[in-house]
């Protein structure tokens, strides 16, 4: 693609989109839009570093996993709330922790190997998709931004998680006696996970990608080895990963915890991009792999309380020249507008020095 030289009129701020925390972001006159943007960053070919904003995500009601996990964002939005996800299993909401857990006492399966006996599948065809698909075509989905499609309760360890809680999960994972099962429920669901992608892909307008959950993690290690990653979990997200690209489709992973270690895993399940949390070296991960993974970065933090604006565009440039790097791409990841430096002179600095750097 062609490189198009920085203009300064470029950082008119032309309209303020909302974001995911409630607040703004500025839009800038630039000279291509965000999503054409967020496409040719993810193709490595970026414009300007992504600020974060440039991506939606779309959680619709229509999948019962998104209300049980108090995680709905398309045309009807829903406040946070208890549901039922689509194997039948209840979720209550937790204001204090903004999140959701399977109701104590109702995880379902004790044993892998009787998974057939226990789990009911849903039927996906009798979900309204056609009443989603109206609400949300050319409203919620109107083709101005890169919209990922979330999964939320994730395909694998995460579901293996709601359907038996987090010990028993991590015991299947590589007790011999249950492995084979456990492999079968990540096939079965994993299908279930592709055919879920169909539904998307014949039913709602401007759909570029699929983000699913699985985390890996705790703040300090993973809760398994490359080796159980490899074997039990890397061969059905790369069933899915293959399948979501087939659609010409982007597959994000979206895996918490300080898994850095694991980064051959994600690579080999065919992850298009990941956003790592700050227990993670982004940088380095950026170094070594950001010419195969495009990876959500986290700039050095700093109070703006107390930081100049001057400083504030120190950091910012410095940033980009790290970054801004032929052959590679990144993005900014949500969790550096949490660490509470994406400030308007941030925002801004970044923009323009990214620009001048992509454009040489």
């Amino acid at each position: 693609m062609n490189k198009i030289p920085f203009d300064s009129k470029e950082l008119q701020v032309v309209a303020e989109i909302p974001n995911f925390f409630g607040t703004t972001d500025p839009v800038y006159n630039s000279p291509v839009s965000m999503k054409e943007n967020y496409l040719r960053t993810m193709k490595k070919e970026p414009v300007w570093e992504s600020l974060g904003n440039e991506s939606a995500l779309f959680c619709p009601s229509v999948i019962p996993d998104n209300i049980a996990r108090a995680f709905v964002f398309e045309a009807n939005m829903m406040p946070p709330q208890d549901g039922i996800d689509m194997f039948g299993i209840p979720w209550e909401y937790v204001p204090d922790a903004q999140g959701s857990m399977v109701r104590p006492g109702n995880h379902i399966l004790s044993d892998a190997n009787d998974w057939k006996e226990v789990l009911q599948f849903p039927d996906i065809d009798s979900w309204d998709w056609e009443g989603s698909a109206k609400a949300n075509n050319g409203t919620f989905l109107n083709g101005n931004g890169f919209v990922l499609a979330w999964q939320i309760n994730g395909w694998w360890f995460e579901r293996l998680i709601s359907f038996m809680g987090f010990e028993r999960a991590a015991e299947a994972l590589i007790d011999e006696d249950q492995t084979e099962a456990v492999k079968e429920i990540f096939e079965a669901t994993t299908d279930l996970a592709c055919r879920i992608v169909d539904k998307f892909v014949e039913y709602y307008d401007h759909i570029d990608g699929f983000t699913v959950h699985d985390d890996w993690g705790s703040q300090r290690s993973p809760f398994f080895s490359e080796a159980t990653a490899q074997e039990m979990i890397v061969p059905y997200m790369r069933k899915l990963t293959d399948h979501i690209h087939a659609k010409g489709l982007w597959a994000d992973l979206h895996s918490c915890g300080h898994i850095e270690s694991r980064i051959q895993c994600i690579l080999d399940a065919g992850w298009d991009s990941w956003s790592p949390q700050n227990m993670n070296d982004t940088l380095q991960l950026f170094e070594k792999y950001g010419d195969r993974i495009c990876l959500g970065m986290i700039p050095e933090i700093f109070d703006p309380a107390t930081t100049s604006e001057d400083k504030q565009r120190e950091y910012a440039r410095t940033f980009a020249d790290k970054v801004c790097i032929p052959g590679k791409s990144s993005f900014i990841s949500v969790y550096a507008v949490l660490g509470g430096i994406m400030t308007p002179t941030f925002r801004e600095e970044l923009y323009k020095h990214s620009r001048i750097l992509y454009s040489n």
